[in-house]
């Protein structure tokens, strides 16, 4: 072919950038545990290659899958006939979805029949292998990354793939036989043709008909015949039986096959809201009859049950270690599920376990300590009374259904803490907050449409400061962290210390007369930590609140004057352009050389949230922090997938780990796109300067001006607070709703 790749033709950035994470198959155990049908680790199956983030059955994608994965992953390819009777590699039957030939070959469109529909577009079966040469592949994932689409990746054939990527095990997925005999072309001719010139281990068909044809002549072979299952509904093209019904069959598939592939929603499947319904029997009832059973559909970037928590880790072992039943091997896009954890990073919760529940609930903290967290938090806010509470937010808009509560008129505009209007803590007292108004979960991705565990969306109950400490005092924790802001506002508008009440609660709550919780006070205000230090010897961290690049040495020397630690932003680390990195910065182990540990800021589990690099998986993501970067810790809305990155029995292999436990390369992987592809360079970032962390002293108290009850129900008037604390006019508050509404667009 024009542009064939020849053997093992790599690029060293490629090898040097990706060495790294293990898949789900080599967790360390015995594989006598395994409850596959064999006992065996289960199989890892790369549909296409990495095509998660390659086009699917290009060059890299197949060269990656082995270099980032296991040394067992079999290379999956979806089988197309060319008019001369070559197999192909390509995942759909129209070419126009997976490669460039609509620009190649712009008249070549036709329809053709395809499993009794007619259907437009170019097919493989008009066009000889020398004339597909001059076309490309492409991702025929529209949602997924583009960037590679000019990198010409030539089509390959099923010989190439053998010999250019020497498979540790190779997988012949057969569709749409009817369609090609009905072009004068045999799959049958051509798969007894190629598996004498080429070791095919697995061998599947979702036509039953056509798979059963061929048992005979692989009845001595050692290729696998695998019958492949389709959606429920779909029928069968052979014998016009829906695969739901063939289920009730197995014994029968038996007779010629060796297992079966299925749906991943046949062994766990949902409910219409995407949570998961009790598993089938349809693992054991395949095992019963000796049948192996493999499982298909897995892609990080795909949405998946929210009893996942946006974990792709968390969903593949529920397939193949949950106690019960193990799968006999996983089809998947990313075909890098890391277990590997070197390292004990602090794990930190994020407004408590804030994927899951909306935040700073007793159920958020709850699945925080369950989840293994080390440390639970509490962003202090103050009410209108003076409470001291723990709420994500000092707008009630953001966490709470206040504007569905009969305080919805309170909106006031505050240009010191927000540029919209807002209705704050402090417009409402402690009681009408706990009568009032239900938590609201935080959806960061909702852009993408990506939600959390909406059936638990108003679930749990807000908690005071004090409830927050006497809560976590007889929990398995490390600790807690107090986040204080806004609190020289606080004290010169409204009258209260910040500082005062936290200090008050920690020694009511004893915190003061124990060792067993550390106390760690977080603030982005030097003034605040400023006077924690002259006041306690609680642990301090200083957040910087804007991503930087670097910092001088004078403004490191300032922090060290008040801060034990640094919370520093995840691009501080690994700066992102257009959801690619591009390099590795040096700011932790400068920050860590000068004696101030490092926590990173915010780790999510959606898979939009983290950069190519990482290949859609939070996990990558987090052994890239701790491996790479070497963090002292995590901040993080998932604490669940922290601490199961911190439980694997192989982080203390050492110097034994496999080369694919390597963190990324920052960059790497913008050096594969073509330059005519190369998104934006990154605008430089600020540097910290000692001018961004010296803050003058914390002002005094303002006395407290007393509210009436004639305003209980509305929004405090200027008298009642300050003048820079204004009231939304008269129209503003007879449109409250429509404003609010505009708000949460």
């Amino acid at each position: 072919m024009g542009r064939r790749s020849s053997a093992g033709r790599v690029s060293s950035i490629l090898v040097a950038a990706f060495l790294f994470l293990q898949q789900v198959t080599v967790i360390a155990r015995n594989a006598s545990a395994w409850l596959t049908l064999t006992g065996n680790a289960p199989a890892i199956v790369a549909k296409g290659g990495f095509s998660g983030l390659f086009p699917d059955s290009s060059r890299d994608a197949y060269s990656f899958a082995l270099i980032a994965s296991s040394p067992d992953t079999i290379l999956w390819c979806d089988v197309r006939l060319t008019k001369d009777g070559l197999g192909i590699c390509l995942p759909d039957i129209k070419l126009d979805n997976c490669t460039d030939i609509s620009n190649v070959y712009p008249n070549g469109q036709n329809v053709y029949l395809v499993d009794g529909l007619n259907t437009t577009g170019w097919f493989s079966v008009d066009y000889s292998i020398q004339e597909l040469s001059t076309v490309a592949v492409t991702q025929s994932i529209y949602s997924r990354i583009f960037r590679f689409d000019f990198n010409n990746y030539a089509i390959l054939a099923v010989e190439d793939v053998v010999t250019n990527f020497e498979p540790p095990g190779l997988w012949l997925n057969i569709q749409h036989d009817i369609f090609y005999s009905q072009h004068n072309l045999s799959m049958t001719e051509y798969v007894l043709s190629v598996s004498k010139r080429v070791t095919v281990n697995y061998l599947s068909s979702p036509e039953l008909a056509f798979l059963s044809s061929i048992a005979a002549d692989f009845s001595n072979s050692d290729t696998k015949l695998m019958f492949r299952f389709l959606g429920k509904d779909i029928a069968e093209p052979s014998t016009s039986q829906t695969y739901g019904s063939l289920l009730n069959n197995l014994t029968y598939i038996k007779t010629f096959a060796t297992g079966i592939l299925v749906p991943k929603r046949y062994i766990w499947p949902v409910t219409s809201d995407n949570y998961l319904l009790p598993y089938t029997s349809i693992v054991k009832d395949a095992h019963k009859l000796g049948l192996e059973i493999y499982a298909a559909d897995f892609a990080n970037d795909n949405s998946f049950s929210y009893n996942y928590s946006y974990d792709p880790l968390a969903e593949y072992l529920s397939f193949i270690d949950n106690g019960v039943f193990s799968v006999d091997g996983v089809v998947t896009d990313f075909p890098i599920t890391p277990s590997e954890a070197i390292g004990k990073p602090l794990i930190i919760s994020h407004n408590g376990a804030s994927g899951d529940y909306p935040d700073c609930t007793d159920l958020s903290y709850q699945k925080a300590v369950d989840d293994g967290a080390d440390f639970i938090d509490c962003p202090v806010q103050v009410t209108q009374d003076g409470i001291a509470i723990c709420m994500s937010s000092i707008d009630l808009i953001v966490d709470t259904t206040v504007t569905k509560s009969p305080f919805a008129s309170r909106l006031s505009s505050i240009p010191e803490i927000q540029n919209t209007l807002g209705i704050f803590t402090f417009n409402l007292t402690w009681d009408e907050i706990q009568k009032n108004l239900k938590p609201l979960i935080s959806n960061p991705e909702s852009t993408y449409q990506l939600v959390r565990n909406p059936r638990y969306a108003n679930a749990g109950s807000f908690m005071r400061l004090s409830d927050f400490l006497a809560y976590a005092k007889d929990k398995p924790l490390g600790g807690v962290l107090i986040n204080i802001e806004y609190a020289a506002f606080i004290a010169e508008q409204l009258g209260f210390s910040v500082i005062d009440l936290v200090i008050s609660a920690l020694n009511d709550a004893g915190y003061y007369n124990q060792t067993a919780l550390e106390v760690m006070i977080l603030s982005t205000n030097s003034s605040v930590l400023v006077e924690f230090r002259q006041k306690t010897k609680f642990k301090l961290v200083y957040k910087i609140d804007e991503s930087i690049r670097d910092a001088v040495a004078s403004s490191i020397v300032e922090i060290k004057e008040f801060a034990d630690a640094v919370a520093i932003h995840r691009q501080s680390v690994y700066p992102v352009t257009q959801q690619f990195t591009t390099s590795q910065t040096d700011i932790v182990p400068k920050l860590q050389n000068a004696g101030l540990a490092v926590y990173a800021y915010l780790f999510q589990n959606e898979f939009v949230a983290q950069p190519w690099d990482f290949f859609s998986d939070a996990t990558v993501e987090i052994n890239s922090y701790v491996q790479g970067a070497g963090v002292d810790g995590l901040i993080t809305d998932f604490p669940a997938t922290a601490s199961a990155y911190k439980r694997n029995s192989c982080r203390k292999m050492g110097k034994n780990a496999p080369s694919y436990m390597s963190p990324v390369q920052g960059g790497g992987l913008l050096q594969l796109v073509s330059s005519q592809s190369l998104p934006p360079a990154l605008s430089p970032m600020p540097v910290l300067d000692v001018s961004d962390v010296v803050e003058p002293p914390l002002p005094p108290v303002a006395p407290r001006l007393a509210l009436s009850p004639a305003v209980a129900d509305t929004a405090p008037s200027p008298s009642q607070l300050s003048g820079e604390l204004r009231l939304v006019s008269s129209l503003f508050v007879s449109l409250s709703l429509a404003c609010v509404s505009l708000l949460l667009v």
